[in-house]
C-alpha cells in the first residue's frame, strides 16, 4: 500500500508560497508558505500535519491495542504538539495528551500501560525520530 501526497512551491522561502494535495484530496490545493509555517498565516505547513498524522495514528492504534486485550474503546481524544527548535530549525519532540472516556473493563494503570504501548507502536511513532511523550487522562 501506498499513500501520495504533493507539493508545489513557488519563490523564495520567505516570499514564495506552494500548496499542498492528498490522494484522497481532503487537502486539495492547500496553501502553505513561510508565514503559515514560521508565523501566523492562513493555511498548513509541515509541522502541523505530522501533528496532525500523529494524533489520529495513534488514536487509532490505543483503539486497536485496547481492543487486543478485548477492551471496548469508548471515546479517544488525543492532542499532539510538535516542537520546533527554530535556531537549528527541528523538531525536537512530540507530545500527546490523550483524554479517554467510557472505557470499561480496565483499571487506570493498565489503561495507562496500554496507551504507553501504543504510542511506541503506532506507524507514525515508528517513523519519527524523536522524543515523544504522553501524559493521559483518564476519566
Amino acid at each position: 500500500m501506498k499513500r501520495i501526497a504533493k507539493a508545489y512551491w513557488n519563490g523564495t522561502l520567505q516570499e514564495g508560497k506552494g500548496t499542498i494535495s492528498t490522494q484522497s484530496t481532503v487537502l486539495n490545493e492547500t496553501q502553505y508558505s513561510f508565514k503559515t509555517r514560521f508565523a501566523d498565516g492562513v493555511g498548513t505547513n509541515p509541522e502541523e500535519l505530522i501533528a496532525a498524522a500523529h494524533a489520529g495514528c495513534f488514536s487509532m492504534a490505543l483503539s486497536a491495542t485496547l481492543a487486543h486485550h478485548n477492551i471496548t474503546a469508548g471515546d479517544i481524544f488525543t492532542t499532539a504538539t510538535v516542537d520546533l527548535d527554530m535556531q537549528a530549525l527541528s523538531i525536537t519532540g512530540i507530545h500527546l495528551d490523550l483524554r479517554a472516556s467510557m472505557i470499561y473493563g480496565v483499571d487506570e494503570a493498565t489503561f495507562n500501560e496500554i496507551a504507553e504501548g501504543a504510542k511506541t507502536h503506532c506507524i507514525i511513532s515508528k517513523a519519527l525520530n524523536v522524543p515523544i511523550t504522553l501524559s493521559v487522562v483518564y476519566a
